[in-house]
């Protein structure tokens, strides 16, 4: 009988080891995924499917905001996936889109227009070492974790295509210019890299009175993506800048409000006692 039982607990915890491991694996591949769409990107503007190559960028960014919360979702953080997810983040909206623009436009400035392709993808990777560098420092306000720092990864690949968005949407002679594509470009890459806030979905929070019209417009949003998704993806990046100083008076707003941290206790000084001193006792007889 003893038997039996240590042979169940052993059939339990095998397959409580094969779940973590599984919990662990699916949000890792999701990552990959990722990886390889960024790469796909890649490879389409080098063939000169511009489109596809857009659409690559944007699979990615959405790959990349399920496979964190698929990794809280099923208890399968790690380290490793942290490393990996950095990485994806990197090729796939640092490296990928630079690369896409400048084979769409900023090959005609030559070397300035690889200059420039370089400085948004260093941008990137300082924007993602600041990122991870951040998650390891303590005492962090309440409130912190409502923004992020500067423009994250995804979004500023968003932001950096716009212009071959806008090319898709209205046609050519409007936004296919190099000294456009160079300038999105190092704008995007001045604000990956700053300090301003930017709202961050991760606390979000949705009033059940709420419920039903943010399903609505979730909906309309498919809808016209369905329909129109350069123009869609167009208004959404407009959408988003709009949105920066709010998030900064926003910061401000809670940054007043947060109490200031107490002072540390001073120990009260204590006065040396003086040492004994043995005095003979006077004696009052005569």
């Amino acid at each position: 009988m003893f038997g039996r039982n240590r042979e169940k607990r052993a059939r339990l915890r095998a397959q409580r080891v094969g779940g973590g491991n599984m919990n662990r694996l699916i949000p890792n591949a999701i990552t990959v995924g990722a990886l390889c769409a960024g790469l796909s990107g890649i490879r389409f503007a080098i063939d000169g499917r511009f489109e596809m190559a857009v659409a690559a960028i944007v699979v990615a960014a959405v790959l990349d905001g399920l496979d964190g919360r698929m990794a809280r979702l099923l208890n399968g953080t790690s380290k490793f996936g942290a490393e990996l997810d950095s990485l994806s983040d990197f090729l796939s909206f640092g490296v990928a889109p630079a690369l896409i623009v400048y084979l769409w436009v900023l090959s005609a400035w030559g070397g300035l227009g690889w200059i420039v392709a370089l400085a948004y993808a260093v941008c990137c990777a300082l924007r993602l070492a600041r990122f991870n560098t951040m998650l390891s420092e303590p005492n962090q306000p309440s409130w912190s974790g409502h923004f992020f720092t500067g423009v994250p990864a995804p979004a500023g690949a968003g932001l950096a295509l716009m212009p071959l968005m806008a090319h898709f949407e209205f046609g050519a002679g409007i936004a296919d210019r190099a000294w456009l594509g160079a300038l999105v470009l190092a704008l995007v890459a001045f604000l990956m890299v700053s300090r301003l806030p930017t709202f961050s979905g991760k606390k979000l929070h949705v009033p059940r009175g709420w419920l039903v019209p943010a399903l609505v417009g979730v909906g309309l949003f498919f809808a016209a993506l369905a329909s129109s998704p350069w123009a869609t993806l167009l208004a959404a990046g407009l959408c988003y800048l709009a949105l920066i100083p709010l998030a900064y008076l926003r910061q401000q707003k809670l940054r007043l409000a947060e109490p200031a941290p107490a002072a540390p206790a001073r120990n009260p000084v204590q006065t040396p006692k003086p040492a004994l001193s043995i005095v003979p006792e006077r004696s009052d007889s005569a």
